[in-house]
């Protein structure tokens, strides 16, 4: 079989069934295990799909994902609340990165005029930043994702490799009852843990209807990896309880 017409194969699979072990995906294609996982790699670096634990998923087509201006008007007055709490962490000079997302977008709207550094792979983030003198921008190469207004793939993680920042602002899908955190933007996965990566101190912004939430099917990182969790006061208290106990510092307003 040519490599291109498994590769198809491969996708196909994965959409119809959603995650595959490297076992099965080699025994579905009649591959060896290390094939499959050379073919992973390279449709994991072409943005076509996600590495997850022992196997893939398949990455989600624009059409299938809500675009990026319906999701800003959810929960808006949640966002903005716990945008006001994150911008008061920021101190004149900082570096920082911000993720995707739109909570990450109502902070950087608080962020104009400031004289801070704004690391970001995020479009809306820069189309709000990108005139302000105050403000050093510096935007992440990478692929366009038009339908969410973000860079994805290896450029954008090897670009992360190359910096070290103060601080991550960090957006998610969800985050379950045992505090682990996630997304259902299955390409921009990788990009996350590469900025987990590139920062001494990681910021979690989540909205109070992501506590506890299933949303998301990948998992970023665990409660250990944060340090701050700003939400709202209708959050879950138990899932707040297991951040307690991680000694993250929880902030609801």
């Amino acid at each position: 079989m040519l490599r291109e017409t498994r590769h198809e194969k491969l996708l196909s699979i994965l959409g119809e069934e959603g995650v595959l072990p490297i076992g099965e995906i080699a025994t579905r294609l009649g591959i060896s295990e290390a094939t499959a996982r050379r073919d992973l790699t390279e449709l994991g670096r072409a943005g076509r799909l996600t590495r997850v634990y022992g196997g893939a998923v398949a990455a989600p087509t624009e059409d299938e994902e809500r675009p990026f201006g319906e999701v800003a008007v959810d929960d808006l007055a949640d966002k903005e609340a716990v945008a006001r709490a994150a911008a008061q962490l920021v101190a004149d000079g900082d570096v920082l990165l911000l993720d995707i997302g739109t909570t990450t977008l109502q902070l950087a709207k608080l962020l104009r005029g400031r004289p801070v550094t704004v690391v970001t792979s995020n479009l809306a983030v820069y189309d709000e930043l990108r005139d302000d003198p105050k403000v050093t921008l510096i935007l992440l190469g990478g692929q366009v994702r038009s339908n969410y207004r973000s860079l994805v793939g290896f450029l954008t993680e090897s670009n992360l490799r190359q910096l070290r920042v103060g601080r991550l602002f960090l957006g998610a899908s969800g985050v379950l009852p045992d505090g682990s955190v996630l997304d259902s933007t299955h390409v921009e996965v990788p990009v996350k843990r590469a900025m987990l990566g590139a920062t001494r101190e990681v910021v979690l912004l989540a909205t109070a209807g992501k506590f506890p939430g299933d949303t998301g099917l990948a998992r970023i990182c665990g409660p250990e990896r944060i340090d701050t969790l700003i939400t709202n006061k209708t959050s879950d208290p138990a899932t707040l309880a297991v951040f307690r106990e991680a000694d993250v510092e929880v902030v609801t307003v």
